[in-house]
């Protein structure tokens, strides 16, 4: 949940939104970044207005539904400012989906575990394209957000550098 808190929290530092709106910042912007994909976030953001953290107020526009519009409170900043500070030192090992499976690597034949192992790189591959892309458009637009990807970009060209000499070893 501390994870979840710190992304709503602040993308509501950064302003006011409602719940389609942060949805769809996470989905198309986050999940990239933070690997992070909420399947709801009214549960969590009721939370944490009910903790004092974020106001919720009506808008009615003029011909659709109400909304509701969410932003932090004075609470909801300095818990906000506390997390970010508590998260540059959390050290938590990075977890590949990969590394459960070479746990179990003595219980497949070779053979099949090269090939899953190739039809993962190519999936890289194809990521690693997509990184690039995004780094080269925001660029353009002289994004902070590159270092991030620049920094999943290398992550994701090590596991490939991995595989391929786990693959020779096999």
């Amino acid at each position: 949940m501390i994870e979840q808190e710190l992304l709503l929290l602040g993308l509501l530092r950064q302003s006011p939104k409602h719940g389609y709106e942060i949805k769809q910042e996470i989905k198309k912007i986050l999940s990239i970044f933070a690997g992070v994909d909420l399947k709801s976030i009214y549960y969590p953001l009721n939370i944490l207005e009910k903790r004092g953290l974020v106001a919720k107020r009506a808008l009615k526009p003029t011909r659709r539904p109400e909304r509701h519009v969410y932003c932090l409170t004075p609470k909801g900043k300095l818990r906000f400012d506390e997390l970010l500070s508590k998260s540059f030192l959390n050290f938590k090992r990075p977890q590949f989906s990969l590394d459960l499976s070479l746990y179990f690597l003595d219980k497949i034949d070779p053979e099949i575990a090269q090939r899953r192992m190739r039809g993962r790189m190519v999936i890289l591959k194809g990521l690693s394209r997509e990184l690039n892309q995004m780094i080269v458009s925001l660029k353009k637009k002289s994004s902070p957000h590159t270092l991030i990807l620049e920094h999943n970009l290398q992550m994701l060209e090590a596991e490939y550098q991995f595989l391929s000499r786990l693959i020779k070893a096999l």
